[in-house]
């Protein structure tokens, strides 16, 4: 066999073996869980929003968090990840409760109990204080 058609050989098989395996490849993509640059700051939000929710001197940072969560979609559409499966974690009731018991743990880990409000707001304002991904998407009233 002639050089020429050896290469020629070589890449057909190649692009047989790209096309093949390539597409499984891409459907292999993990849960929207397990990629940080998603779960960090969606969680970064959920903790602002509770907190917002029970402490009464502070409130969310409404433009900021819906540009957040629009960066986010944009993120992980560039990632392969199509709106409906975007859609389909955040309205998970699983993931809903798997962010709740994450952020329950954060905040009682951080001296924060639900039956003391200020406790929400002495957190919130340390983590403005810090300029945290929380403390960016609270303010004070």
């Amino acid at each position: 066999m002639l050089p020429a058609q050896m290469f020629n050989a070589l890449m057909g098989t190649l692009v047989a073996f790209a096309t093949a395996v390539f597409p499984l490849v891409l459907a292999a993509k993990p849960s929207l869980r397990d990629v940080p640059e998603i779960e960090e700051p969606l969680f970064a939000v959920a903790v602002a929003k509770e907190v917002a929710d029970h402490c009464d001197s502070l409130g969310a940072r409404l433009f900021k968090g819906i540009g957040e969560l629009r960066r986010l979609r944009s993120h992980a559409n560039s990632l392969g990840y199509a709106d409906s499966e975007i859609r389909a974690y955040i309205e998970s009731d699983v993931e809903k409760a798997r962010m709740r018991a994450k952020g329950e743990k954060l905040l009682s880990k951080s001296g924060v109990s639900y039956d003391d409000p200020e406790t929400f707001c002495a957190f919130g304002r340390a983590e403005i204080q810090k300029n945290s991904a929380i403390g960016a998407l609270l303010r004070a009233k």
